[in-house]
């Protein structure tokens, strides 16, 4: 069967209990079609780019899902009936991904305080700055 990685988009409003429910029924359409999901990824509340539907964040997850064509036209017609999902993306892969996907490997090095200025080295004096304290002297 062939492979592929679902992202769909939740309202912000909805609680993240609400979106659990959301994603243990879209699972639920996809086994009743013949298929299974592999892995399921809740990426949390995230600022969209912009506004869709009056709503400027929205809740993200990942499902790795193995199923044929066919449970994923059912799936996807589900979701676009659904009030609550904002947006939905499937792509075809060739393989799942073992582990963490980036989204959640960023947010777990962001988590840890990488990436901020406290973990570069100090430089040196500029060049400029050499010179301009001789021509103080």
């Amino acid at each position: 069967m062939p492979l592929y990685e679902h992202v769909f988009l939740a309202r912000q409003d909805v609680s993240a209990q609400q979106v659990e429910e959301l994603t243990a029924r879209f699972k639920g359409v996809i086994e009743e079609n013949g298929g299974s999901v592999g892995k399921i990824e809740y990426w949390g509340v995230k600022s969209l780019t912009y506004r869709m539907n009056k709503n400027r964040k929205a809740h993200f997850t990942l499902m790795n899902i193995d199923a044929p064509a066919a449970a994923l036209q059912e799936l996807e017609r589900q979701q676009r009936i659904d009030e609550d999902v904002l947006r939905i993306l499937t792509l075809r892969v060739e393989e799942h991904e073992e582990g963490q996907s980036a989204m959640l490997q960023k947010r777990d090095r962001e988590d840890r305080g990488f990436g901020g200025r406290e973990d570069r080295p100090r430089r040196g004096p500029r060049q400029n700055d050499a010179a301009q304290a001789e021509g103080e002297n």
